[in-house]
């Protein structure tokens, strides 16, 4: 567990009270990530700004946009990101074979998701170094070159709160609980 304070709105430096009221409203609870990036307003305020622009001028539905983020999560072997990504995945509408797919570290049975989820994971994993192959792939599963930039920027968003978590380690949120995962994680274990 965290040594580093978990903040709320109340509790935040000034400069990352905003983000964490935002939060808080759009998920009833300030999650634990963000409580812990509020330590650092300037990593707080990226982190928002950069998901901001994501979520509202990226062009990933919001069930893609869970997929990107729980399949880096997976990579990060980030257990909070990943339980709480699991949650969200429930909500935004992804195929719970996919999330469960993606939760063992396999490949999706949707070939689009399979494809987002297998380039993510590639961006993540070669370090940015992904062959022209990997490029067609993606994009032969009906995403666009402007996609390709738009993964980018989801990992990007991600390595703030997955390192921020596996740095701090913090305890799950009632709800997110329910969706706890290990790295190694298999259904029969």
């Amino acid at each position: 567990m965290t040594s580093y304070r978990i903040h709320t709105a109340d509790t935040a430096p000034e400069a990352a009270k905003e983000p964490l009221k935002v939060l808080e409203s759009a998920f009833g609870f300030v999650p634990a990530g963000a409580g812990l990036m509020a330590n650092s307003p300037a990593l707080i305020t990226t982190f928002f700004s950069a998901f901001g622009h994501f979520r509202g001028g990226g062009t990933f539905g919001p069930d893609e946009r869970q997929v990107l983020l729980l399949s880096n999560a997976v990579a990060n072997r980030s257990e909070w990101a990943v339980a709480f990504h699991t949650l969200e995945s429930s909500q935004d509408g992804v195929e719970p074979a996919v999330v469960e797919a993606i939760r063992q570290g396999e490949v999706p049975g949707n070939r689009r998701m399979a494809a987002l989820s297998t380039f993510t994971r590639s961006l993540i994993e070669q370090r940015g170094h992904v062959d022209d192959a990997e490029v067609a792939a993606f994009r032969s599963a009906g995403f666009t070159e402007e996609q390709v930039f738009e993964v980018i920027t989801a990992v990007a968003i991600s390595a703030m709160t997955n390192y921020t978590a596996n740095f701090t380690r913090p305890p799950l949120e009632d709800a997110v609980a329910p969706h706890a995962w290990k790295a190694g994680y298999s259904a029969g274990a």
